[in-house]
This record gives C-alpha cells, structure tokens and sequence, in this order.
C-alpha cells in the first residue's frame, strides 16, 4: 500500500522512469492502469485522474516524444472497456463475486452501499456523475448492472461521462501541468485533484446525513 501511495504522489516521476525505460509501450502501460482501475472492480484504488493529468503534462514536453491525441484515445477507449467490463461482471456474476472468499475481501461492502445509494438517487446520470468520483466510478457498472440497467442506456451515459471525463483531466495537464508552479508542488496538486474529485461524494453523504436527521 505504501508503494502505491508513493506511485501516486510522486507520478509524474514514475511516469518519467517508465517513458525512459519502455518507451512507447507506456502508451499500452497506462492503457491498462486505466482499464483495470474500473474494469476489474477489485482494484478501485489505482490511480485515475491523476494519472491522465501527469500522462498528458508529460505529452506536452518535446522530449519525451509523446503524442497527447494518442493518450486521449486510449484513455477514452480503456475507460469504456474497463466499465463494460465491469457491467458484464455485475449482470453474469455480481453476488457471486461479493460473497467470494477471496475476491469478495477486496469489495468494500461500505463503498458498494454507497454507490448503489448513489446510484439510487440519481438514477441513470449517476453514471456519467461517477466517472469523476474515485471508487465510486469503479462500482457504478457493476451496481447499475445489478439494477437490470439495459447496457445500451448504461453506454450511453458512460461515453458521456468518459469523454468529459478524459477531455477535463487531459487538458489540465496539457495546458497546466508543466506550469513551474504546478511541477514543483505536484504532490499537493495530485492530493488536490483527489480532493476535488470527492467533493461530489462528500456533498452527497452530507445530504443524507442532513435528511436522517432531519
């Protein structure tokens, strides 16, 4: 936990190690960060937003001979995948997955409730909402899926919320991510994306908590 924790505040350092040494296989690299981040439901906590902001701020430096329009691409497309993925899981196996021994330790019975409160509330634009929220974007499919959601109305809204999603995080990072700045300090900034992700969930739980008391 403690390398991740470090893979994902010290990023863009990472990233430049990678870009060094496999060259444009970061590109499939980072495909699948993003792929399995959503797609394989256990793992919520891989770097998302964070990880497109530093990836494309690197895009913007010649030197390291990375093309931004190729990042937005896979990005785009590993998100869709990821999520369909997940959605097929939560239709063929969700409650199975949940009560296995050892795959069902790594789904948060907590986050899980609280995306289908989510999910609930704010019935099919939650998936497009969800693609900006950390951990609950990695269990909104496999919800809606359990919903009897159809998958043509869930890949509707998830090709909204992931090219809004991909669009945001890769033009902060093109325009803004080599600003002096921005690199000195680009663990507060990565904390500050995190941060700012999770307002929407922080608002959300502050609602419901106001409403029971009420």
């Amino acid at each position: 936990m403690q390398s991740l924790i470090d893979f994902v505040l010290h990023i863009d350092a990472h990233l430049v190690s990678i870009v060094n040494t496999f060259g444009d296989l970061t590109y499939l690299i980072l495909f699948s960060i993003i792929f399995i981040e959503t797609g394989a439901v256990i793992l919520p906590f891989l770097p998302g937003d964070s990880l497109l902001f530093a990836a494309t701020a690197l895009s913007a430096k010649p030197e390291y001979g990375l093309n931004v329009w190729i990042f937005v691409g896979i990005f785009c497309l590993a998100a869709l995948l990821g999520d369909s993925l997940n959605f097929y899981l939560g239709k063929h196996v969700g409650m199975a997955l949940r009560r296995h021994p050892f795959f069902g330790r790594f789904i948060s019975d907590e986050k899980m409730v609280e995306a289908e409160h989510f999910f609930e509330k704010h019935g099919n634009i939650s998936i497009t909402l969800a693609r900006f929220i950390p951990i609950i974007r990695t269990f909104a499919p496999f919800v809606a899926a359990g919903s009897n959601m159809p998958y043509k109305d869930f890949i509707k809204y998830n090709i909204i919320g992931n090219i809004a999603w991909v669009s945001i995080c890769c033009s902060a990072g093109y325009f803004f991510g080599n600003i002096p700045f921005v690199k000195e300090h680009f663990s507060l900034v990565v904390i500050g994306i995190i941060v700012v992700s999770l307002i929407p969930a922080v608002l959300s739980f502050v609602k419901s908590k106001t409403k029971k008391q009420a």
